[in-house]
């Protein structure tokens, strides 16, 4: 009747529109009939098959209620129809929701903000529904446009601008679980909804005033902020983040960098933080490198944006970093690393062309961005670091091996990052970016055995920077031996270099040497000795290399020293101060005095240590000794910034040096065996010499046949007497060659096993071929004098130079040549 027909006419009408016009008042302000509201649920519930023809109706009165502003009945309509939805589960119940899908889109489409919070509010009840079969046509398009067109809502009146935004985001929420819980669920996944939802969700996060309120996913939310729409949309990113899975995680996280880019929002890259550490807490943690690799990625596109940008971007990996390293980094690790040296590469080439431009253009611009490409340089090598750190022991490993095969070395070739165009200067800013990503990378490493920490493809190049002309590399050297040397923390209880009163005041841990360790000492105990004197005789060094130097020493003695390692760090102390006495480098006054305090300083720590009252007692006289008549040669004096430095050393001034003799005697009463003692210390040399551009390497290893029994600080033998074959044999110590000889033996035996077939092979016929020629040569050997006799004859490795004494004609006839 309310449609104004006649009885007779009503009563023909099917019974499902009696029913349906029935729940309408006359005065929509009285609401819904619950009656006859009762009497239509049980109808529909009953013959199931009516659903689709009952929605339909509703669709159609509804459509010209809304055409007609009868928004009152506009409600009503749609208050049955979620009745109906939540009353009916059938299968007939498909064609019905499609009639509701309808109607909610055409409440979406009005320009009336109540009838599009009215659409969306129904859209969520239904989308919290569990239908018992799934639908195989649905599509959702439509409603993905319109709840992210209602998220960028922007109107005159802020409280009808909020309720719409708020109202998009609850709609976006409910397609989600809709279409997550469908069988079609990976049709919400793809590239051009995501496109849209993403960013409609970070357009009101951005809105959010307290942008550190981040943590984990299942952090509490009150719920009056639920009515924020920053905060709504903020827990509608973690749930979708949450439901994304291996396929599809990608295209979730690509649209948020395209948001970022858009607005600008990497400088400053506060939001982009809060961003990336909300996706990093809400997926899974087995995905976590997707989300790295991205990053990754948008980093390599934007590698030419400005450096500021770069750093933002690289402090998001940071952050993300440091959530994925808790959890699964999967094979993202090298790809990782990569990316960042060669960034760090690109960050160094633009430095220093913007540092060119400067010099052509002396513009401020180009100082300002250098000083940028820095920030980029800092936020990379930290990245690095905290990554490294975080990976296990077996990963860590790795990745110092691959950052170590980075570093250029002048001279080669076959380095991946090729500083060639970059010339010297660049070369040295990747050598030091690199090392202090090592370093950082290495800090917290403990290795149950040092040759774990220090295996051989390792330590080589690691060691060859430390013989750099630049005090610089050096320092990043020894701290990074130092992180792996030390394994019970004691590098903190050294630092500084000091004469120690009481070494056991310090409290030092240690072990008892393992048999591993013991090993690696034997096998590489040369290069590091060697290594430490040849970093003393640097003309650049400064406080800070002999406090390094003497953290070395100590470390070395902590954790990997036995007797026999006490006795060879005994003898590079005394070839140490041999170098500052006889000054055959030219070296600076200060550096002489440096040596002798850093000489000074670990003795005194060394005698404690092991503890030899004979040997504590003539290292305790020598140090009461210098600091009445020589301060300048203790550390307290000479690292002060005004220290008055002597003019010359009196090589005479025994009681300020400490004696081979005197240390032989001591320590042989403690069961010490000391006939080592008396071979003074000769570093060997290596390709690293020539790979380092030193000035004199080879002359200062060079073998001296007027060796000394004893100190080279004693008394010198008159060297006057003609030289002959069994002079030559008297000189040369037997020990020193017994050890030269098992050296050598060692690296054949190594050489023979790693080294390629052809390559030994070559080897041998060429040597075949000399050996040939050389015994022709052999059998009218003679040694002539040179054209001017003014000197003692001195043998390096394959060479000859002449000093102080005349030199005659020798003929070696019982010489026998293998």
């Amino acid at each position: 009747l309310s449609a104004g027909v006649c009885c007779c006419c009503a009563a023909l009408r099917p019974r499902y529109k009696r029913l349906v016009d029935n729940i309408f008042p006359e005065d929509p302000k009285d609401g819904l009939v619950k009656a006859d509201m009762e009497k239509l649920t049980f109808y529909a519930v009953s013959a199931p098959e009516k659903l689709d023809r009952i929605g339909a109706y509703l669709a159609e009165r509804l459509t010209r209620d809304v055409v007609r502003h009868r928004y009152g009945y506009v409600l009503i309509a749609m208050e049955a129809l979620d009745q109906l939805l939540m009353a009916c589960h059938s299968q007939s119940i498909k064609p019905f929701v499609e009639s509701f899908l309808h109607m909610v889109a055409k409440l979406l489409e009005s320009g009336e903000p109540k009838l599009q919070v009215l659409g969306t509010n129904s859209f969520v009840k239904f989308a919290n529904i569990e239908e018992d079969t799934p639908s195989y046509h649905r599509r959702y398009d439509f409603f993905v446009s319109r709840f992210s067109a209602m998220c960028h809502y922007c109107g005159s009146d802020p409280e009808i601008q909020n309720e719409i935004r708020i109202a998009g985001i609850r709609g976006i929420q409910g397609v989600v679980r809709k279409a997550v819980n469908d069988e079609l669920r990976a049709t919400i996944w793809e590239p051009q909804h995501m496109d849209k939802i993403v960013p409609s969700l970070l357009f009101n996060m951005q809105k959010m005033e307290d942008v550190d309120r981040v943590g984990p996913p299942s952090s509490p939310t009150g719920g009056v902020k639920e009515e924020n729409p920053s905060v709504l949309a903020e827990n509608c990113f973690r749930e979708l983040l949450g439901r994304a899975t291996y396929g599809n995680m990608n295209n979730a996280v690509r649209p948020v960098f395209a948001h970022l880019d858009h607005h600008r929002l990497w400088d400053p890259n506060e939001f982009a933080v809060y961003c990336f550490k909300i996706i990093m807490y809400s997926i899974q943690a087995q995905y976590s490198h997707h989300v790295i690799q991205e990053i990754l990625g948008h980093l390599d596109v934007r590698k030419r944006d400005s450096p500021r940008v770069r750093a933002g971007i690289i402090q998001v990996l940071l952050e993300a970093v440091a959530i994925a390293a808790k959890g699964s980094i999967g094979p993202t690790v090298l790809e990782v690393f990569n990316t960042l040296l060669k960034h760090l590469r690109i960050s160094v080439d633009f430095e220093l062309g913007d540092r060119r431009s400067s010099a052509e253009s002396a513009t401020l611009s180009t100082s300002s961005k250098e000083s940028d490409e820095r920030i980029v340089q800092n936020a990379i090598i930290q990245t690095i670091g905290f990554f490294g750190s975080n990976l296990p022991d077996y990963q860590r490993s790795e990745i110092m091996m691959f950052i170590m095969s980075k570093v250029p070395v002048l001279g080669t070739t076959s380095q991946s990052l090729d500083p060639s165009h970059l010339g010297d200067l660049g070369t040295r800013r990747i050598q030091i970016m690199l090392l202090r990503s090592l370093l950082m990378v290495t800090s917290g490493y403990k290795a149950t055995t040092i040759s774990n920490a220090l295996p051989p493809p390792f330590l080589d190049p690691l060691l060859s920077p430390s013989l750099m002309e630049d005090s610089e590399l050096r320092q990043l050297v020894l701290e990074i031996l130092h992180n792996l040397i030390d394994r019970h923390d004691n590098r903190a209880k050294l630092r500084g270099i000091r004469i120690i009163p009481d070494v056991s005041d310090l409290k030092i841990k240690r072990d008892k040497i393992s048999r591993q360790d013991v090993s690696f000492m034997k096998k590489h105990g040369q290069q590091l000795y060697r290594h430490i004197y040849l970093g003393c005789k640097e003309e650049d060094n400064v406080q800070k290399n002999f406090e390094l130097l003497f953290t070395s020493l100590a470390l070395t003695t902590i954790e990997l020293a036995n007797e026999e390692v006490v006795i060879d760090l005994i003898r590079l102390a005394i070839a140490l101060q041999d170098i500052a006495i006889i000054n055959e480098d030219n070296l600076p006054m200060f550096n002489r005095c440096g040596i002798m305090a850093l000489v000074a300083a670990y003795l005194n720590f060394l005698s404690q240590m092991i503890a030899v009252p004979a040997f504590c007692q003539h290292v305790s006289k020598v140090i009461e000794t210098r600091s009445v008549e020589a301060a300048y040669f203790l550390p307290e004096t000479i690292f002060k910034d005004k220290c008055n430095l002597p003019k010359s050393l009196e090589k005479d001034e025994k009681d300020l040096f400490f004696l081979t003799n005197k240390i032989a005697e001591s320590l042989g009463g403690s069961g010490y065996n000391v006939d080592r003692l008396s071979v003074p210390y000769v570093p060997q040399v290596t390709d690293e010499d020539r790979l380092s551009r030193r000035k004199s390497i080879v002359d200062t290893v060079s073998l001296q046949v007027d060796i000394l029994s004893g100190n080279n600080t004693e008394d010198k033998v008159d060297n006057t007497e003609e030289i002959t074959f069994e002079a030559l044999k008297k000189a040369i110590d037997n020990n020193g060659l017994e050890e030269q000889e098992k050296e050598k033996r060692r690296l054949v035996i190594e050489k023979f096993q790693k080294a390629p077939f052809e390559e030994i092979a070559a080897q041998c016929e060429t040597k075949a071929n000399l050996l040939h020629d050389r015994l022709a040569q052999i059998l009218e050997l003679t040694i002539r004098p040179p054209p001017s006799p003014s000197g003692t004859m001195t043998i390096t490795a394959g060479h000859a130079h002449y000093h102080s004494v005349p030199v005659y004609e020798m003929k070696f006839p019982d010489l026998c040549v293998y």
